[in-house]
């Protein structure tokens, strides 16, 4: 069963203050991470758990189609599954279309709604994410 861990936030590169080394914030994630160190803290985490997967959102559009966030995420998880190499970790894409959605009413029919849910949406959107990977996973196996 997958549950939320944490969350990692990434800052933007080209933003003052956004960190070149380790040490991700966690929920709350000001001022977050340069992608590389993000990279390496996802993989530190994986290590910690002996992971043997990640498993990152592919943000494709509603008729299967890929814009431009696809292409990023594709080509972050080329980089991130080029770093896991070193620690037996794979990486994989998993279509994340309406992840979102669910877990905002999920969320909506626990009683969380606006500035309360916003906090958790992305924690339990992973969560679904995962839980669909982890299933389509079960489905293959005999």
């Amino acid at each position: 069963m997958a549950t939320p861990l944490t969350t990692l936030y990434r800052a933007d590169p080209k933003k003052a203050g956004a960190r070149k080394a380790g040490g991700a914030q966690r929920v709350g994630g000001q001022p977050g991470v340069a992608p590389d160190a993000l990279y390496m803290e996802i993989l530190d985490i994986a290590v910690e758990y002996e992971a043997g997967w990640v498993v990152v959102g592919l943000p494709v559009n509603m008729d299967g189609s890929e814009g431009p966030a696809a292409l990023s995420a594709r080509s972050e998880a080329a980089e991130l599954a080029a770093l896991g190499e070193h620690y037996g970790i794979r990486v994989e894409l998993m279509d994340e279309r309406l992840t979102s959605s669910h877990s905002e009413r999920s969320l909506s029919s626990l009683g969380l709604d606006g500035k309360r849910s916003r906090r958790v949406v992305d924690q339990v959107a992973a969560s679904v994410l995962l839980q669909s990977w982890l299933d389509a996973q079960r489905i293959g196996d005999p």
